[in-house]
């Protein structure tokens, strides 16, 4: 899968984008086919220091798009893994039970 990382308006440390690939590397547990991770991250006010975090993930046929904001980019960055883990899982299920009948 090729992650591309976007820090906009800053200059994302080597830990944070360690840190982004390994969160999305959970998501190869539900979908192998997994083409691309889009992933940008920036700020909403630099005086309130609300952090988001937008993945946007490439598979064949479809695109999955998750966003989350919190104070933290490791929290942002979890919880829209979490939301794409959710969307894979029904697209999977989608998937078998259309295998099945």
């Amino acid at each position: 899968m090729n992650v591309s990382i976007t820090a906009r308006k800053f200059k994302a440390h080597y830990s944070l984008k360690q840190f982004v690939k390994d969160e999305l590397s959970v998501l190869n547990r539900y979908n192998d086919d997994i083409l691309s991770a889009d992933v940008k991250l920036s700020f909403q006010n630099p005086t309130n220091s609300i952090k988001i975090a937008d993945i946007t993930v490439s598979i064949p046929g479809q695109i999955l798009n998750a966003t989350d904001h919190s104070e933290d980019f490791k929290k942002s960055i979890t919880a829209s893994v979490e939301k794409l883990t959710k969307q894979l899982k029904t697209i999977k299920s989608k998937r078998t039970t259309a295998r099945v009948k």
